[in-house]
């Protein structure tokens, strides 16, 4: 368990020059350790929440048409066009805090977030 602040970033993984989403260390070994062989994982931004638009991560084993994928530390990131736009310059990290863990996202193009931290605008 580690004991970064809530506004702490672990340090970034390699990333390849095209990717428009950088991953911490600790996010890509979270996701790795989650990830079954020859599947990828989908982050993308959706409609919801207070403000408007909330974050999706989910796993899947091939991109569609319209989707770009990424390969970051050999992990296939795979982002639909529509999010692309929103996640540009994003950073992705995993925190794990005795008040809980999961991934935080830093994302630049926000300009508000809902009053409970999980929806934003951009």
């Amino acid at each position: 368990m580690s004991a970064l602040p809530s506004n702490a970033m672990s340090p970034a993984a390699s990333v390849s020059a095209s990717s428009p989403v950088q991953f911490t260390a600790a996010a890509i070994e979270k996701v790795k350790q989650m990830l079954s062989e020859g599947s990828g994982l989908r982050l993308g931004v959706v409609g919801g929440g207070c403000s408007g638009f909330k974050y999706s991560m989910q796993f899947e084993d091939s991109p569609g048409p319209m989707d770009k994928v990424y390969e970051l530390e050999g992990v296939s990131i795979i982002i639909d066009s529509t999010s692309l736009m929103y996640l540009r310059g994003t950073q992705v990290d995993y925190i794990d805090t005795l008040q809980g863990a999961g991934f935080k996202f830093e994302n630049p193009n926000v300009t508000s977030t809902c009053g409970c931290g999980s929806s934003f605008r951009a």
